[in-house]
């Protein structure tokens, strides 16, 4: 495929993300925006200088600048530029649907209440919609590295807005953190009707997948790059069509996969297995929804066939009805008659 014509159905098409963190958009100029306007002083002299924090030799130097970041965000407004923001962005590259993961913990820790985080990204929300015509539904994730407790704990804090958010997941470092850590959590956000997802097989191996299935009883797999290692695993993932929400960008940048032209991505389409194609982080690993298309797109000379497949199975992999996921699948088939 030509390289004009690649890029047009790369940041053009149609698509759902599944697999963001919003605390994960920040780019240095609204940090320092919001940094002034909250009178907090950060360790940068300029947007250069905090540009060049954002290369990773791994995931915990990441995380590093990751929960640094989240410092600056202390009003509703914040969150709500946060969110606005993203979908500013996303929207320039084909995005129309969101299930967008949030912190809660990064920001309850530092004393910023529960409903000023919620009710900030719905703001945000709001605002996009009517302005871009995005859907978004919310992801409370909570942090693998901090105790089962403290998660229940923030389970119990969010009861109050739970018709504001579509599902549980699991997110921070992977290695040291296994599933099992997180049975009872995940027993209880399944009791109280969250839908489940976590991530796993990023960091971790194949059997982080498998624990994720087996003990948390996750509908989506966040991540699952190292489901490449195990043959049944991929099996099972083609049978059951759990998902999984893979970052080609994200993996390079955090040396999961140094060179995407030895990205699986095929091999999990050729085992039928539901790959979606997401940003993670894409203010820090330089890389937006539809950036992450075309450079995987670009690296395997994934076929105009395997690109559309990607975009249909990103709106097949969402907690959505059927009958929603119908109507933004619709929205693809228009788009490739109309081009």
């Amino acid at each position: 495929m030509q390289s004009d014509c690649l890029k047009n159905l790369c940041y053009g098409i149609p698509k759902a993300e599944l697999h963001v963190h919003i605390e994960g958009t920040f780019e240095p100029e609204l940090i320092f925006l919001l940094a002034n306007r909250n009178n907090i002083k950060i360790p940068y002299e300029s947007i250069e200088q905090l540009r060049q924090k954002y290369i990773f030799q791994n995931l915990q130097e990441f995380l590093d600048i990751y929960y640094f970041a989240c410092t600056v965000l202390i009003k509703e407004d914040d969150f709500s530029d946060l969110m606005y923001a993203y979908l500013s962005k996303a929207h320039s590259q084909g995005l129309v649907y969101a299930e967008v993961f949030f912190d809660p913990q990064s920001h309850t820790k530092r004393g910023i209440s529960f409903e000023t985080v919620l009710f900030g990204l719905k703001k945000g929300i709001e605002r996009g919609y009517k302005e871009f015509g995005i859907e978004v539904n919310l992801i409370m994730c909570l942090l693998r590295h901090l105790s089962e407790e403290e998660g229940l704990e923030t389970l119990k804090e969010a009861a109050p807005y739970k018709n504001e958010i579509l599902a549980i997941g699991l997110d921070s470092s992977e290695v040291g953190n296994p599933p099992e850590n997180f049975k009872k959590l995940f027993q209880e956000a399944s009791l109280q009707g969250y839908r489940l997802c976590a991530h796993a097989g990023e960091e971790g191996t194949h059997e982080y997948v498998s624990g994720a299935l087996d003990v948390l009883s996750t509908e989506r797999i966040d991540h699952g790059y190292n489901s490449k290692d195990s043959t049944d695993l991929l099996k099972r993932l083609a049978q059951s069509r759990v998902p999984l929400t893979l970052c080609p960008i994200s993996n390079k940048k955090l040396m999961v996969c140094t060179d995407l032209t030895k990205y699986p991505l095929r091999l999990f389409l050729e085992e039928n297995v539901l790959a979606t194609i997401n940003s993670d982080d894409p203010s820090y690993f330089s890389g937006y929804i539809g950036d992450n298309y075309y450079e995987v797109s670009a690296a395997l000379n994934l076929t105009k066939e395997e690109i559309v497949k990607l975009a249909k199975n990103s709106f097949e992999a969402t907690f959505l009805h059927q009958d929603r996921k119908n109507y933004y699948i619709n929205k693809i088939d228009e788009f490739l008659a109309d081009n």
